[in-house]
């Protein structure tokens, strides 16, 4: 895990997740996309095989505003305008003609079909005026800046370039006596209608600027992201005849593009398909059923004997089934569909029983001050009745309707007592960082154990981590281990608790998620989800994606009625972008532990928050 006080200030940025998330939800409005992804880079691009689109950086740093006008209208350009009215036919054309200044042409291309397309959108869309006109004002400052700049240090495809884009918006700029005549067919580009008009005024120009220009453009300032002829090979089953398959239709939009890979992720993560890569079946085309039973035995069943035996056979099947990976397979967030988790209990080591008693005996004073406070509130709750109200039930004895002034006939009971209606899941980060803070968050989830303990509330502890040497693009292996399950009812797992270790990295979106599913399935009406952490998330291919997958994460596990709480765990102080960070990620459920001898005050801190909150449903 890595932490939020980077030594370089400017790499102390953080992405605004609420805003990503608008934005993002706004472009797969305007693409009718529901999987899109939105991300941030350099300059906004796509990325059909990750089905994500990017905005730019480009306006980070500026006035709200305009840093929100800007990103609008990146996601304008992408969704409303490159996604269907871009050819991509004419574009793989462009790029397969020869050329010495292949990357002038390709993004002078690009600036053209912006200039063209953003005509279009305000056409269609006029409240989308304005974010064009900040994104153009913007623009116009920088190209003329660099203008000045690419001339005095002789990068002249920069400056063209620079300067081409000043000559669309109607501005004067003067590069060369040589290279400005080119700028009266640049303008044929105000009357452009397609994707292929935009490539013939391009060719008209480029083997001029090929005579003149030295050296290619230097500086990137369009991409396109994947390359165009980038597309998914047709998948046949091979089963299929020959005559069947037919020629693959070529791809000419974006939104097809994109399609086209979605298609082959769900292909590819298709159940039937999983099972015969995993499994296979391929005695079945050899020869038949009838060669089954010559097969090794595959599969063993458990019978429902009522032997000694069955506890152990189920035990020996459950202990197989943890050492199974399973596959994300899209269910916990597209950040995470190269995930691979194990579910096992935690390996309980050797205790030392003085340690574990001293840490008990410290916090007795809390538990029994908790236990009393809860037992005074629910005592306080089941009170029989109470009369003499304004409203309520109606008593029999109306006699006070005459003899009274102010007669108070009415009388109310309150529920009968019983078991408080809630369930615990303590999730806890067992990446590297938590190494310097292990006896003290062991300390903290055995009080968390032992409150629940007593108050007989069902409850899970887990740990998760993920294995950063076995990670790469194909997987990334995730872990976690029980200390304790919903199933083990009050029984004590004070071993398994000290038996707590650090690991590698964490992936806090997908464990999230996970949990959120188990909780979802448990029956209790007030369902708790409480996450310790000391720092941001931290994986493979986890950096500000992950900021957003876990905001997105938390999000989602709100709506299913989990309330989701955080506690922050930190040697020094919490400084007010750490809070902030994590007020982003939390809301206002996020509470820190500004020294290490906090932990168990906050976490009981916690306890109390939520208990109170279910008594008072009570």
């Amino acid at each position: 895990m890595t932490s939020i006080n980077r030594f370089i200030q400017f790499n102390n940025e953080t992405v605004d997740t609420g805003l990503l998330n608008r934005m993002q939800q706004l472009a797969r409005a305007l693409s009718s996309a529901p999987y899109l992804r939105l991300t941030t880079r350099k300059l906004w691009e796509f990325r059909p095989s990750e089905g994500a689109v990017s905005m730019s950086v480009f306006w980070r740093h500026r006035p709200k505003e305009i840093e929100e006008a800007g990103y609008l209208s990146d996601i304008y350009l992408m969704g409303a305008g490159f996604w269907r009215h871009f050819s991509l036919r004419s574009w793989r054309d462009f790029e397969q003609s020869e050329s010495r200044l292949p990357d002038l042409a390709a993004q002078l291309l690009l600036m053209a079909e912006e200039f063209r397309l953003s005509d279009r959108i305000v056409a269609e869309r006029p409240g989308t005026r304005h974010v064009f006109e900040v994104r153009e004002k913007i623009a116009i400052a920088f190209h003329t800046d660099q203008l000045e700049q690419n001339r005095k240090k002789g990068f002249w495809a920069d400056a063209f370039l620079n300067a081409a884009y000043l000559k669309l918006r109607g501005k004067e700029a003067s590069i060369s006596e040589e290279l400005d005549p080119l700028f009266l067919s640049w303008t044929d580009l105000f009357s452009a209608d397609s994707t292929a008009d935009s490539v013939r005024t391009i060719q008209r120009i480029m083997p001029r600027l090929e005579y003149l220009l030295e050296s290619d453009i230097l500086h990137t300032y369009y991409t396109f992201g994947e390359p165009a002829e980038k597309t998914p090979p047709p998948r046949y089953h091979e089963g299929i005849e020959a005559e069947q398959s037919g020629e693959q239709e070529e791809i000419d939009t974006i939104e097809e593009w994109f399609q086209s890979w979605h298609r082959e992720t769900e292909l590819n993560n298709a159940a039937a398909l999983e099972y015969e890569l995993e499994r296979g079946d391929s005695k079945l085309a050899d020869g038949g059923r009838e060669e089954e039973g010559s097969g090794e035995v595959e599969q063993t069943g458990t019978g429902e004997s009522k032997g000694e035996h069955k506890e152990d056979n189920l035990a020996d099947e459950r202990r197989k089934d943890e050492k199974k990976p399973k596959k994300a397979n899209g269910r916990f967030g597209s950040a995470n569909d190269g995930v691979v988790y194990y579910e096992s209990r935690i390996e309980a080591l050797p205790i030392d029983r003085q340690r574990l008693q001293h840490w008990r005996s410290e916090q007795a004073p809390y538990v029994r001050a908790l236990l009393k406070e809860m037992q005074k509130r629910m005592q306080q709750r089941i009170e029989s009745e109470r009369t003499n109200l304004h409203a309520g039930r109606l008593s029999k004895n109306l006699l006070p309707l005459i003899t009274d002034e102010r007669p108070k006939p009415f009388y109310r009971k309150t529920a009968p007592s019983k078991q408080l209606d809630a369930v615990f899941s303590l999730m806890i980060d067992g990446s590297a960082s938590m190494v310097d803070k292990l006896d003290e968050t062991k300390q903290s989830v055995l009080l968390f154990h032992d409150v629940l303990r007593a108050l007989h509330i069902p409850h899970e502890i887990v740990v998760f981590y993920e294995d950063a040497y076995e990670a790469g693009d194909d997987q990334q292996p995730n872990y976690f281990e029980w200390l304790h399950k919903f199933t083990d009812g009050a029984a004590d797992h004070a071993a398994e608790i000290l038996s707590l270790d650090a690991h590698e990295d964490n992936r806090d979106g997908f464990a999230i998620r996970w949990m959120a599913e188990r909780l979802k399935q448990r029956p209790e009406k007030h369902r708790f989800m409480l996450v310790f952490s000391d720092g941001e998330p931290s994986a493979y291919n986890y950096a500000d994606n992950g900021i957003i997958d876990t905001a997105q994460a938390v999000s989602e596990t709100g709506k299913m009625g989990i309330e989701v709480m955080h506690l922050f765990l930190s040697g020094e102080p919490t400084s007010e972008e750490q809070a902030a960070f994590y007020r982003m990620l939390y809301g206002n459920k996020s509470v820190s532990a500004d020294s290490l001898e906090q932990f168990v005050e906050q976490t009981l801190r916690l306890l109390k928050r939520t208990l109170h909150l279910v008594v008072q449903a009570l």
